[in-house]
């Protein structure tokens, strides 16, 4: 394959990702909502929300999991620098022991959405008018949602908002790691 092929096949993947988060603008603002750490033995669960601008323009967004983890720190600085809005939640294991981790995603989703919708009524003086997410139903919050079923694979918002959960969670485990190397946290 070609360079020229390989360009092509991301700007179709980027337009058609950006044309799924487009059909549901006339809502408002569209943020994407994923996580990073529902299977991994340890650490905590990372949720990540992102409003994206209608002229938002930096190729090569997708599913954090299909990403190197190169490729996701580059497009973490970019989303981050480039978004209209973006926001992190953290839940750690002993609330997800707790509460189990579905309820501590949704706990770390509502807490990424509360912090984005807070950047985005500071910057455009409004909310969040609609939610994508990775397949998760978000009863507790009041804003009309779509969940997606593989959101992650065909809504340029949910990719973003999986990138900043994965590279988040990444930096965090690395931490962890640095300080408990026998437990092997960087690979978790």
């Amino acid at each position: 394959m070609t360079k020229e092929e390989r360009q092509r096949i991301i700007v179709e993947k980027f337009n058609t990702m950006m044309e799924f988060d487009t059909r549901y603008r006339q809502a408002g603002y569209v943020a994407g909502v994923d996580e990073a750490g529902r299977g991994p033995l340890a650490g905590p669960v990372v949720a990540g929300c992102v409003v994206l601008p209608e002229n938002f323009n930096v190729l090569g967004i997708d599913d954090s999991k299909k990403l190197s983890e190169k490729k996701r720190e580059d497009l973490f600085e970019k989303i981050t620098e480039n978004a209209l809005a973006y926001g992190i939640g953290i839940v750690d294991n002993n609330i997800i022991d707790e509460i189990n981790i579905l309820e501590a995603t949704k706990k770390a989703m509502a807490a990424a959405i509360e912090s984005a919708e807070s950047m985005l009524k500071e910057k455009a003086g409004e909310g969040i008018g609609f939610l994508l997410t990775d397949a998760v139903e978000l009863k507790g919050v009041l804003i009309p949602q779509n969940p997606i079923i593989k959101g992650d694979a065909k809504s340029l918002s949910i990719a973003a908002a999986s990138i900043i959960a994965k590279v988040t969670r990444d930096r965090m485990m690395g931490k962890y790691h640095a300080e408990y190397p026998h437990y092997g946290f960087d690979s978790n």
